[in-house]
């Protein structure tokens, strides 16, 4: 059981990126499942029960931030870390932690991505 990989959740609208990070996760030791959207990335944690997510803000059928909430209110889901990986510049990380209704993201990594600092991230909340 302790070679079992962690699996981590990627959530992007950009399948560049989903393979992007896909790939450099997986050459790092983790499984990795991808949802190109907030609907789908909820298919994916019921089905998966991902370790971590990384999670995109702006994505069309349900959005990165309705996703968030979602998984922050649901009781089974809640301290699945997220890792939210955006274009979105300015204060958005400020933005997105004064937010009273949800506790804030695990992590904030903005694109363009700085490989070790999402891998240090993962490694930190995933193991």
């Amino acid at each position: 059981m302790g070679d079992e990989k962690k699996t981590v959740l990627i959530v992007d609208d950009d399948s560049d990126i989903r393979v992007y990070l896909s790939t450099f996760l997986e050459d790092n030791g983790y499984a990795t499942v991808t949802a190109c959207d907030g609907a789908e990335a909820w298919t994916q944690v019921e089905a998966k029960s991902p370790d971590l997510v990384t999670l995109d803000i702006t994505m069309p059928e349900k959005s990165g931030v309705r996703f968030y909430r979602d998984m922050k209110e649901d009781a089974q889901r809640k301290d699945i870390p997220i890792i939210i990986v955006t274009g979105v510049t300015g204060n958005f990380e400020q933005f997105i932690s004064t937010r009273k209704q949800v506790p804030p993201p695990d992590g904030f990594v903005q694109k363009p991505i700085d490989r070790d600092k999402v891998l240090e991230l993962v490694k930190s909340l995933a193991g």
